[in-house]
């Protein structure tokens, strides 16, 4: 499973990370978290607002920091 945080590396982004971590770890699940930065990445992948989430290329969030338990409700049905 590959996530993505994309975003411009602000704190929201770095807590949106630290969020996506935590919510792995209460699922047992592993995998890598990338944070995207690059504003080309970001376009090429059809996002227009930040942060956003994206799990193996598709995103599932975009504007908003998501929670931890919001993360999780995502992330179930991939694990």
């Amino acid at each position: 499973m590959r996530i993505q945080v994309l975003g411009t590396g602000s704190s929201r982004n770095r807590e949106f990370v630290a969020n996506v971590e935590s919510a792995l770890e209460e699922l047992g699940l592993a995998a890598a978290v990338e944070a995207v930065e690059s504003i080309h990445q970001m376009v090429q992948l059809g996002v227009m607002s930040m942060p956003a989430l994206a799990i193996d290329g598709e995103i599932k969030s975009t504007g908003r920091l998501l929670t931890t338990e919001e993360i999780k409700e995502v992330l179930r049905p991939v694990g």
